[in-house]
């Protein structure tokens, strides 16, 4: 059984900084797409960062270029989430996702066919 367990979430000011962690456990095989989407009150899910993890291939959603960073430790089965020059509309619940079978075209925040979710974890970016 497949789990993606997130943890990392917390309140912080306006141009604070956060980094989640996704713990990925039961996947004989890695997945080949592996990201983080957030849902805030009110509004869809939507893709944040994406990382092709048999590469290097990370992309971002247009609202939080230059400001986060999408990363992966293989050797510990985990996916990170830093996120600086935090505003307050980045509050939202945060979601790591896994994509299997995909190639490296196809992995990408805009793409909502991810077939794991974790639960999530809050963000909460006070002004």
């Amino acid at each position: 059984q497949v789990q993606l367990v997130e943890s990392g979430g917390g309140s912080v000011q306006a141009g604070g900084s956060l980094r989640l962690s996704c713990a990925a456990s039961g996947y004989t095989t890695r997945p080949g797409c592996m990201g983080w989407f957030r849902q805030a009150p009110g509004k869809e899910r939507e893709g944040v960062a994406t990382v092709y993890t048999r590469g290097t291939t990370t992309r971002y959603a247009d609202s939080v270029k230059g400001r986060f960073t999408i990363s992966q430790d293989n050797a510990k089965n985990t996916l990170y989430l830093q996120m600086n020059s935090l505003k307050p509309e980045d509050t939202a619940i945060y979601y790591c996702a896994a994509r299997r079978g995909v190639s490296e075209f196809f992995c990408s925040p805009g793409r909502k066919d991810f077939g794991d979710w974790g639960q999530g974890t809050q963000v909460t970016v006070s002004s």
